[in-house]
């Protein structure tokens, strides 16, 4: 299990991160290479973890064996908010989070694959938007 200093998300990174459906995903492998992947299946699971579920990660797994970083954005239209949330992840194939995550995605579609329960623990958010708070770590 990784152990890090972990910041806790406020409501409006919730709110935006919750809204935006699929969620952009980057990682980086060992040699700094990025990987963007759009996922369906992230969640919040309190102020400081997100879970996404790994059905189809290929180049995105391999990163996260070799450099557990991860970061998301999320973009509301509404609102005009973004946020980019950044962590490094514990990657689970069996036990109780990796069960709660495989009934969650199996309750939405069973046809759908669950090889692992990523959870990512909150270390950086930053604002994402245009303006002068561009880039502004928040929390």
């Amino acid at each position: 299990m990784v152990v890090i200093d972990m910041v806790k998300m406020p409501p409006e990174v919730q709110e935006v991160i919750n809204k935006q459906k699929p969620v952009p995903v980057a990682t980086a492998d060992s040699n700094g290479k990025p990987n963007v992947i759009f996922v369906t299946f992230l969640r919040i699971v309190d102020d400081e973890t997100i879970q996404i579920a790994d059905n189809f990660f290929n180049k995105t797994r391999a990163n996260l064996n070799e450099n557990p970083q991860i970061s998301i954005v999320g973009y509301d239209s509404e609102t005009k908010r973004s946020f980019q949330v950044k962590g490094k992840v514990d990657i689970m194939t069996e036990g109780p989070v990796y069960e709660d995550v495989k009934a969650w995605v199996h309750a939405r579609s069973k046809a759908m694959p669950m090889i692992a329960a990523v959870v990512m623990h909150v270390e950086e958010i930053y604002n994402a938007m245009y303006g002068s708070d561009a880039g502004k770590r928040i929390a």
